[in-house]
């Protein structure tokens, strides 16, 4: 659970697993459906975690037709050829609409917001299922105080730069700071620096634990 130390300021949100619903879902029934081990993906994302092509594409080191076939030759000395074009593809995830109004709910309560997101541009999303999807992801994005997107800023979670730039934006100290993310790799730096972390896992366990975070409970 949360522990709390100084009056709390600002919550930073994670994207992808937070605020949309988390991709390892649609990377599981890829899986299944292409006869991969459990979990193969994300085990290829997690190797040289910092020099791969994941990171490389999240730090726009990278076009997308580069990470295509770097990703590629990486599931391959692993054991299974994956195009990148393919995991590109699974990104987007559904929009939890109870994670938006807490959202809503916290801005009102006063408190500053930042969502911070390891992306790739053109793959948020954004664009899958038409305009719609494009203005509802608008329309959620144009909420916060402040955006740090690591395909524009050249660093990413868990980098501890990328939570410094955060902090800088709002004005705060990290100790002042409530940060949700649905992975514990980038949740350690933040709580390192002192803020206060959550882990989600889903919807309702993230909004409970928010809201003893910020003394609502």
């Amino acid at each position: 659970m949360p522990t709390l130390f100084r009056v709390k300021k600002a919550v930073l949100w994670d994207f992808g697993g937070v605020i949309l619903s988390s991709p390892f879902e649609a990377f599981r029934r890829y899986e299944t459906e292409h006869g991969l081990p459990s979990d193969f993906i994300r085990t290829v994302n997690s190797t040289n975690p910092h020099t791969n092509a994941w990171a490389l594409l999240e730090r726009n080191e990278v076009s997308a037709d580069e990470f295509d076939e770097l990703f590629a030759i990486e599931s391959a000395a692993l054991g299974h050829r994956v195009p990148g074009a393919d995991v590109l593809a699974l990104l987007p995830g559904d929009v939890r609409p109870e994670v938006v109004v807490m959202l809503d709910r916290v801005k009102a309560a006063g408190y500053r917001v930042a969502l911070l997101t390891n992306n790739v541009i053109g793959g948020d999303g954004s664009k899958a299922g038409g305009d719609a999807r494009s203005e509802q992801i608008a329309a959620i994005m144009d909420r916060f105080d402040a955006v740090v997107e690591s395909s524009k800023v050249g660093v990413r979670k868990p980098e501890p730069r990328f939570y410094e730039i955060a902090c800088e934006l709002l004005d705060v100290q990290p100790d002042e700071c409530v940060f949700l993310d649905d992975l514990g790799i980038n949740l350690k730096p933040a709580a390192a620096m002192g803020m206060t972390t959550i882990k989600v896992t889903n919807a309702a366990q993230a909004i409970t634990e928010l809201s003893a975070a910020l003394g609502w409970t």
